[in-house]
Order: structure tokens, then sequence, then C-alpha cells
């Protein structure tokens, strides 16, 4: 088991790093921005997290006669996860502290510039710019920086840990073929 979560998560942690990677310089240039930013920063980390299914099935498959329960299912899923989930906040860290050392305030810009455009008052806009001051000021600390980037990534790691836990603890999903 030790061996299919670590190969798994070190897989899928290597996709959503390597991304990371990739598309900071794309989003210095501006073809990766705030608008399009999160859809492809979600999109691959689902795909980089369907490594929980395919590492469960593996297990099952291989290890298990092809039966799992959703509890050892789960447990596997979840520790890709961890897995892939620190590789991606360190990931970041590294990309903040190298490539993207103005990323706040380039959020904060960003933020404030669609506040306006909404139509938002002065007051309003005033008193956001208190409280990105105040997340700013937190996000400076490198351990509340890694928690709140594990927390990006985790809630999706949980959803399809619970999905192929939950599909592949039946026997007869995508079950074992049979040698002729």
């Amino acid at each position: 088991m030790r061996k299919i979560i670590l190969t798994y998560g070190l897989i899928a942690g290597t996709i959503v790093a390597a991304m990371m990677f990739i598309t900071m310089p794309m989003w210095e240039s501006g073809i990766v921005n705030f608008d399009n930013g999160e859809v492809v920063g979600y999109t691959t980390m689902v795909i980089a997290l369907s490594m929980i299914f395919f590492g469960v099935k593996s297990y099952r498959d291989n290890h298990q006669h092809g039966v799992i329960t959703f509890g050892r299912a789960f447990k596997i899923g979840i520790l890709i996860t961890l897995i892939a989930s620190v590789m991606y906040a360190l990931a970041w860290e590294i990309s903040y502290n190298t490539m993207a050392t103005d990323f706040i305030q380039k959020m904060t810009d960003h933020q404030f510039a669609e506040m306006k455009e909404g139509g938002a008052s002065e007051a309003e806009v005033a008193k956001a710019k208190e409280e990105w001051a105040v997340f700013a000021e937190y996000y400076k600390n490198p351990v509340i920086r890694f928690g709140a980037t594990l927390m990006e990534i985790l809630p999706v790691g949980l959803v399809i840990t619970l999905l192929s836990a939950g599909l592949l603890r039946k026997k007869e999903f995508l079950p074992i073929k049979e040698a002729i």
C-alpha cells in the first residue's frame, strides 16, 4: 500500500508542481491572468488528483483481488492527496518567493479594479482595502501562507477521494479483466 500511495502521490504532486512552474511565467506575461487562472489551476488539480482514482484501483485490483472497503480506499486516497497537496504548497512557496513576489499587490489591484467596475462606492473600496491590508500582512507569514495554499487543493482531493472510494468499493465497478 505504501508504494502505491507514494507512487501516485508523487505523480499527482509532480503534475501540480510542474504546472505551477509552467504557468507562473505565463501569468507574468499575461497569458494566464486572474480571470482564467482559477480555471487553469483547478483543472490542473482535478487532472493531477485523478491519480487518486488510479491509485485506489491499482491497489484494489493488484493487491486485494478486486475488492476494497470504503475505509481502505479513503485512506489511500487521502494519503495520495496529502502528498500532492504538500508538493503543491511547496511549489507555491518557491514560486511566490522567486517568480511571483508581487502577486499579492497585483491581486489586490485587480480586486479593487473589479470592485470599481462593478459600481462599488468609495466607502466599500476603502473598507475592502483595510481588509486586504490585514490579509496581506498575514500572508507574509510562510506558515499561514502554506496553510492557505493547502486549503486550495485539499478540498479537491477530498472530493475525488470520496468519489473514488465510493465507486471502487463496488466490485462490479471496472472489475479486473479475467485472463482467458
